[in-house]
């Protein structure tokens, strides 16, 4: 009698337990997603959260299917005239997937918190403190070149530029005294060489050969003598 007590008292507890389990199972667990702040430009697959923002949009993602969320976003400290005040606020239902985001949003450069509330969250809402700051981006462009005049040219009356006569008479200047120098330098050369050439031309030729006749007879002559002696 008494194992067909226990028996019955382990079934029931057993079935309740049977029972109970996919009930639990199916309760939304609330609390188990989050919220990123996303520039405009980035992709919702991305799983990040990026602080500094220009244009920028809410991401949600994990949470339950078709969670309803209210949102609103506050000036923070130390930009926030008020700290505290609401900026900018709205609402989302979350899709199958517990995916969810909003349209693209836009606030002066400034520090703000995002608040994100929804059914089921445990204690105090999500949030996210961001910053915008459109000025760095805009900034951050292209310049434009400033064109500059052509030295080449002088702009006539007509607009149209013409050649600039310049350079040219500079470089006769400069050509006109060198030729000079150079013109000295080549009449002092040939005016040495020519002295040089008619200083052997004009040499004495018969009287060194008469010299030359005389010392050759007069060595003759002592070979001569030295012989008979």
């Amino acid at each position: 009698m008494r194992n067909r007590t226990r028996f019955g008292v382990l079934s029931a507890v057993a079935s309740a337990a049977f029972l109970v389990a996919p009930v639990a199972h199916a309760t939304p667990s609330g609390d188990n997603g989050t919220v990123k702040i996303h520039d405009a430009t980035t992709g919702e697959e991305l799983r990040k959260n990026e602080p500094h923002v220009c244009t920028f949009y809410l991401d949600a993602f994990g949470f339950d299917a078709v969670q309803e969320v209210d949102w609103h976003i506050e000036a923070w400290a130390p930009t926030a005239d008020v700290k505290g005040k609401t900026v900018k606020s709205g609402e989302i239902t979350l899709d199958s997937d517990g995916h969810g985001r909003t349209e693209d949003l836009s606030l002066p450069d400034g520090h703000y918190k995002l608040f994100w509330n929804f059914d089921g969250e445990k204690g105090a809402a999500k949030h996210k403190v961001f910053w915008t700051d459109c000025e760095d981006e805009e900034g951050g462009g292209g310049t434009t070149a400033t064109p500059t005049a052509s030295p080449s040219g002088t702009p006539g009356s007509d607009g149209s530029a013409s050649p600039s006569a310049g350079p040219s008479e500079s470089a006769g200047a400069s050509t006109e005294p060198g030729a000079s120098p150079s013109v000295s330098s080549s009449a002092s050369a040939q005016g040495s060489t020519g002295d040089l050439a008619e200083t052997g031309n004009g040499a004495p030729v018969g009287l060194l050969s008469g010299v030359a006749a005389a010392l050759v007879a007069g060595g003759g002559y002592l070979v001569v003598r030295r012989r008979r002696a």
